[in-house]
């Protein structure tokens, strides 16, 4: 079996989202951060599975794209916001390796 055509339809608009935010240079060129940015508004949006964007886009109500593409927008403002906070404060730990005891 091939699911490779099912994507989550919010992956896009945040996509283009984090694109249309007001980020700095560093972080435009920032692929963890922006990767970390994309993570944390899309757990933070309903997952919406589709094969095509039209499919779904032809059912919706202007309103419910508008809900849609505003909660969308509001979620990567705020992972952004979640983001620059959490990472000027992790420090990745470097982990030493433990020497073993022999049982006596």
């Amino acid at each position: 079996m091939n699911f490779t055509g099912i994507h989550n339809f919010y992956e896009t608009l945040v996509l283009e989202a984090i694109s249309d935010s007001a980020l700095t240079n560093d972080e435009l060129n920032d692929t963890d951060f922006l990767e970390d940015v994309a993570c944390v508004a899309l757990n933070n949006l309903p997952a919406k599975y589709v094969r095509h964007d039209v499919d779904l886009m032809f059912y919706m109500t202007t309103s419910e794209y508008q809900h849609i593409t505003s909660s969308t927008v509001h979620a990567v403002k705020k992972a952004i916001d979640y983001v620059r906070r959490h990472r000027s404060h992790h420090k990745p730990v470097k982990r030493q390796k433990t020497r073993q005891r022999k049982a006596s």
